[in-house]
């Protein structure tokens, strides 16, 4: 009887985790706040365990060719690119090399990414509203914390940043235009999430696919292409 009404009972966090949309890595917090032991595993993308997954995000990366596409984990971290990415931000950096592996802090370092931005505001601006959903949605996430204060020490931040605009949703699309020594190259973005996931670490994971807003856009990428080889 007793094992009847604690299943009941771990069914019943379980509907409401859903009911909440919460992430996976939340569910497991809720289950073990309330005496429960976590529901969803959250294995390394390196395990073999995760070999399909990473060969899948592999050809992903791979088709989006020759335009950038990244892997990102839910603080911005870059797992992996393909070699687009790699093209854009040598040239964007003028044949330096980024200090970061965090696309937050690409951004909004002065001397990073950001000094190449034209429309700076409205990609910072985006990801920021983003960054605040993700404390909203995990609120025990510490790192994400952080780096929200982090962005925010940046100069030139808007003050206002510093607060989550309750009325303001993350553009499904966003464009990202950068100026380089008179070459402007234009792109949008789209943002692909893994559905149904069953373990923490794919429910965190996403994949940032970058495409040309225009012909000259696509023909520079392709240049870079010829250059390389």
């Amino acid at each position: 009887m007793e094992t009847g009404k604690a299943q009941a009972s771990r069914d019943m966090v379980l509907r409401l985790a859903d009911a909440l949309e919460m992430p996976l890595r939340e569910c497991n917090a809720l289950l073990m706040a309330a005496g429960y032991a976590p529901r969803y595993p959250e294995t390394s993308l390196s395990t073999p365990a995760m070999a399909q997954v990473r060969r899948a995000i592999e050809l992903m990366l791979k088709q989006q060719e020759p335009y950038p596409a990244f892997l990102l984990n839910r603080h911005w971290d870059v797992l992996m690119a393909n070699q687009a990415a790699a093209r854009v931000a040598n040239f964007v950096l003028r044949g330096a090399s980024s200090s970061h592996t965090n696309m937050i802090r690409q951004i909004f370092d002065p001397n990073d990414l950001r000094s190449a931005i034209v429309n700076w505001e409205d990609v910072a601006g985006d990801l920021i509203r983003h960054l605040h959903d993700v404390i909203a949605a995990t609120p025990s996430d510490g790192v994400a914390r952080a780096l929200l204060e982090e962005a925010l020490a940046y100069p030139g931040v808007p003050m206002q940043w510093r607060i989550r605009d309750l009325g303001a949703a993350p553009s499904p699309l966003l464009t990202t235009i950068f100026r380089v020594d008179g070459q402007q190259l234009s792109f949008f973005s789209t943002i692909t999430t893994f559905g149904t996931p069953r373990d923490v670490t794919i429910d965190e994971l996403h994949i940032e696919s970058c495409f040309p807003m225009d012909e000259e856009t696509a023909e520079y990428c392709r240049e870079l292409v010829s250059r390389e080889a």
